[in-house]
């Protein structure tokens, strides 16, 4: 004669139960007490959707489905006061009978019900949340209320990307959005009127469904953003600057907004070599590397419109913000010549060191950086050159002129004047500005422009007869050069400094030897000031 309810299985969270006014949806089989079953939502493949207490159900089930829980299971004796009484319902219902159902609650909302949202990650930093009109990436995994799955980001391997705000989500993820930061994680409750309505939306997701969303923010932006700059080493000394047309060469790591690495300079051990400002790398890092110092350490935050956009590339998914870590190695402009600062000057500095001089010098070399790549003092004995001759690079060869011995001076060689883009393979790295500490411990005077031996006192009238010491008007190369020994040896004559005697020799001796026979003669034999007035006379 009385309702029985029997709850057969009861959910361990039940964080709502259903009220008179609420909206339910559930399924359900009827049977009599004879085990006859009348009728069955199962076999309709869709739930009994009503309002609860609006006296839209028989009084009995009313009652019964007060205080249930989604995913509770109720078994319900229903009498027929509290039925549909002595008359029934012709051809299914018998008059006065006793109905029986199994009830399982699927969904349940109210009209007064919000947007619910339930953060259960935030990150301990939180620079920025999102505001209407931005655009965002995030993945998501959509059940209704009962946990069942309609929809997952993940399954497509792909983020949901949308603006929010401006209507292009359902209105209640519009909501659900706003406020959080990259890296949260939240839990979306929406109920059917801030979702697809009574319609639902003709596939998955039946009409009136509450629907959950399980959101983890992976990125943000506004298409008004620009780049986001965030300084965390910057030298004490900083003599310059970054400006465009500059050449930089940077370490960096790669990431996207919620950390995922996409590309690492250092994992490939070496540098990222470019020209800023000249459109050679994307828009927002060509902003990004402006005004940077050597040494500098800085992180570039670059929104899609200022990076790959909405398509993306390799790893880097389409509308992705990036996040640049970078390390500054070393700059310099195409236009640099060669810097040189003096540290110490001896007082007594008269004689200056000039093209063809033989010089010995210490020197550490190093990279901007202060990296070190090579130090005379390390091997223990010094580096020796003929100024000019092109045994060292060009920008050194500039950097050792008008030097007096004693001095110590640092000169700061950009690529184009030492080993260009390619630099020395395991020694120095492509387009790498160079600085050397140099100290000049030895100067030796060298000829004038053009020589390779000079007299230091009289020419003998008769000097082919002295060289040819067994008189048969013909000079060899090894008279020659016993004959220029000798001079040297007494002081009468000096060679070039630096180089080496037969090759300087043997080369004087080619000079002299014009037929190319082996052999000089008289007639050919001439001093270079000769040679010059007879070139004179014949002009």
């Amino acid at each position: 004669a009385e309702l029985g309810v029997e709850r057969r299985f009861v959910p361990e969270s039940c964080p709502r139960t259903v009220r008179p006014g609420d909206f339910v949806r559930y399924h359900y089989l009827g049977s009599f007490p004879d085990g006859t079953r009348f009728d069955s939502s199962y076999d309709r493949g869709s739930t009994f959707n009503v309002f609860v207490g609006k006296g839209q159900l028989i009084a009995g089930m009313d009652q019964a489905l007060v205080g249930m829980c989604v995913n509770e299971r109720r078994f319900v004796k229903i009498p027929p006061k509290l039925a549909y009484g002595s008359e029934g319902v012709p051809g299914v219902i018998p008059p006065n009978a006793v109905l029986h159902f199994d009830v399982l609650l699927i969904d349940l909302w109210n009209s007064e019900d919000e947007v619910q949202v339930q953060t259960y990650f935030k990150p301990e930093k939180c620079p920025r949340t999102v505001q209407v009109s931005d655009f965002v990436r995030y993945h998501y995994n959509g059940t209704f209320l009962d946990g069942t799955l309609f929809d997952s980001s993940h399954n497509r391997m792909r983020t949901y990307d949308t603006y929010v705000g401006i209507g292009w989500l359902i209105p209640g993820m519009d909501q659900g959005l706003l406020g959080m930061c990259v890296g949260e994680k939240r839990i979306i409750t929406i109920p059917p009127f801030l979702a697809y309505g009574e319609d639902g939306d003709g596939k998955e997701i039946p009409g009136q469904a509450s629907l959950v969303f399980d959101v983890v923010l992976l990125d943000l932006h506004n298409p008004n953003d620009g780049i986001a700059i965030e300084n965390q080493l910057v030298p004490e000394s900083c003599d310059r600057r970054s400006q465009t047309g500059d050449f930089l060469r940077y370490h960096y790591n790669g990431t996207l907004l919620d950390g995922t690495l996409f590309d690492s300079s250092y994992s490939r051990n070496r540098t990222y070599d470019t020209y800023v400002g000249k459109g050679y790398v994307i828009a927002g890092m060509d902003e990004g590397l402006l005004g940077v110092c050597t040494g500098e350490k800085r992180r570039i935050i670059i929104p899609p419109h200022l990076g790959y956009g909405e398509e993306g590339r390799g790893k880097i998914p389409g509308s992705a913000v990036l996040v640049f870590d970078i390390h500054v190695v070393d700059f310099h402009n195409p236009s640099d010549s060669v810097s040189i600062t003096v540290h110490y000057k001896p007082s007594n500095c008269t004689v200056l060191s000039k093209k063809g001089d033989y010089l010995k010098y210490h020197y550490n070399a190093s990279l901007l950086d202060g990296t070190l790549l090579d130090s005379t003092h390390s091997l223990g004995k010094t580096y020796n050159i003929v100024l000019g001759s092109g045994q060292v690079v060009l920008g050194m060869d500039m950097g050792l002129q008008d030097m007096c011995v004693g001095e110590r001076r640092t000169v700061v060689i950009p690529p184009h004047l030492g080993y260009g883009e390619d630099g020395v393979e395991g020694e120095v790295p492509g387009s790498a500005v160079l600085v050397f500490d140099i100290e000049l411990l030895e100067l030796v005077s060298g000829l004038p422009e053009g020589y390779m031996f000079v007299w230091n006192g009289e020419v003998s009238p008769n000097l082919f007869e002295e060289i040819d010491q067994n008189h048969d008007g013909e000079v060899l190369l090894e008279e020659f050069s016993e004959y220029i020994q000798t001079q040297v040896d007494t002081g009468k004559g000096k060679l070039a400094p630096g180089f080496d005697f037969e090759k300087i020799v043997k080369n004087m001796f080619t000079n002299q030897d014009r037929d190319g026979n082996g052999k000089v003669t008289s007639e050919e034999f001439k001093l270079k000031d000769q040679e010059a007035k007879e070139e004179h006379d014949e002009l």
